[in-house]
């Protein structure tokens, strides 16, 4: 007697759905999987956050030695109108968020955050991750000459945190890895925007509207007229660089500006696609030359017989207290919460002790944090300095606690 053939059910149906039974049956999810510039970038900054680590001892050594003075008289000297540690901030930076904001593209299009309700997450958490952090320094320092580092403690530095979670291995989740490198960079175009409102001295709606018009150009040449070379993306890159530098506005954003006005392949891995071409190019110069350059512009810290004492301060108190209390708390609760009432959803490979040592990594700041003590304090050396110090300890802390903290968890999931 012939077999009758269910027309709703063939063999490979049949056993996808086998499969999925016994997943749910061990209580497990096979993780989603992740696009293999996502895996180079991931592997990029690992390498290039232990990097960041020799760069920033080599700076600091120098600037405490017999040569200090030279060493801070180079990052100080004039070159075509800006210092080079204005260069550094100002200029490789864009490059380096540009490389974010195409890898973000790419994640929200064909990634893990292609979902809109599990993208939702780390926008929120970033949103906590920004505010809890500023209220603390806020708390303690309203009405000071300090007033102005509220925005240390807001952002979250990629490499450094990313670098620690890869450390980690293939223990983390797949999700949690897109969910530390979205919400940082959430919290840092946050820190940006909060930058160009606050820390702007002299802005400019003339360049700013030059600026936005390039940008609107760049669209129009990617989705009317299907322009796939790079070299006019890159040039009028070069223009919105230089005109948001102009209005005052702090002119990395024109990098990320730049990642979302270029033609973009909804294939995952297009070879083709000139944001991948260009995400490719900049993996390891960003890794493993503008990101160490930074550091060694940026970290040139002069630690005084007094140090310990500035970390005393209420400034230097906001900024740890922000990075090391209010990063983590802020991004836990604000996401549980946003959870919780229906907003967005949890990624199923992860739980909330995936997220609170997610937080606890948001809590190294460096690379942004440095930054704006840059902005908030000119001309005050001693702040700064006390500042930068309060910075890195806190960052230090961080990344030692949220290593350990995610081992353990990840460790008793195995």
């Amino acid at each position: 007697m012939s077999s009758i053939k269910n027309p709703y059910f063939d063999d490979e149906s049949l056993t996808n759905l086998l499969i999925s039974l016994i997943n749910k049956k061990n209580m497990r999810v096979v993780p989603k999987k992740l696009s293999n510039t996502f895996k180079a970038f991931f592997d990029s900054e690992k390498s290039g956050g232990i990097l960041l680590i020799v760069c920033t001892g080599i700076s600091i050594l120098v600037a405490n030695s017999v040569i200090g003075d030279q060493y801070l008289g180079v990052l100080q000297r004039d070159l075509a109108g800006l210092t080079v540690e204005h260069w550094v901030n100002d200029g490789l930076m864009a490059v380096f968020f540009l490389l974010i904001g195409l890898e973000l593209e790419r994640e929200l299009y064909n990634g893990e955050l292609s979902s809109f309700r599990t993208a939702l997450l780390p926008v929120i958490a970033a949103i906590g991750g920004v505010a809890l952090p500023g209220m603390i320094h806020f708390a303690l320092n309203a009405g000071t000459v300090t007033q102005a580092g509220v925005g240390i403690p807001m952002a979250t530095d990629i490499a450094f945190s990313l670098g620690v979670l890869a450390l980690l291995g293939n223990r983390i989740p797949a999700s949690l890895k897109v969910f530390l490198v979205a919400f940082a960079v959430m919290d840092d175009l946050f820190a940006i925007i909060i930058i160009a409102i606050f820390y702007t001295a002299k802005f400019s709606i003339f360049y700013l509207a030059g600026a936005m018009a390039v940008w609107v150009l760049l669209i129009v040449l990617n989705h009317y007229f299907k322009v796939m070379s790079l070299v006019p993306y890159l040039i009028g890159g070069a223009l919105m660089w230089f005109l948001m530098l102009k209005s005052g506005v702090h002119a990395t954003i024109a990098g990320v500006l730049l990642a979302f006005a270029m033609p973009f392949s909804t294939k995952q891995d297009d070879e083709e696609s000139p944001s991948h071409r260009l995400e490719h190019l900049l993996h390891k110069p960003v890794a493993f030359v503008i990101l160490p350059i930074f550091a060694l512009a940026n970290t040139a810290i002069v630690i005084g017989a007094d140090w310990s004492q500035n970390l005393l301060t209420a400034n230097s108190e906001g900024i740890m207290a922000g990075l090391l209390i209010g990063k983590p708390l802020g991004i836990l609760v604000v996401g549980f919460a946003a959870v919780t009432f229906g907003l967005c959803k949890l990624p199923e490979d992860l739980n909330w002790k995936h997220i609170a040592g997610a937080g606890m990594l948001g809590g190294i700041g460096f690379t942004m944090s440095i930054f704006i003590t840059n902005l908030a304090f000119v001309g005050d050396a001693q702040v700064i300095n006390a500042s930068k110090i309060a910075v890195l300890l806190a960052s230090l802390t961080a990344g030692i606690v949220g290593f350990i903290w995610l081992r353990l968890v990840t460790k008793s999931e195995e």
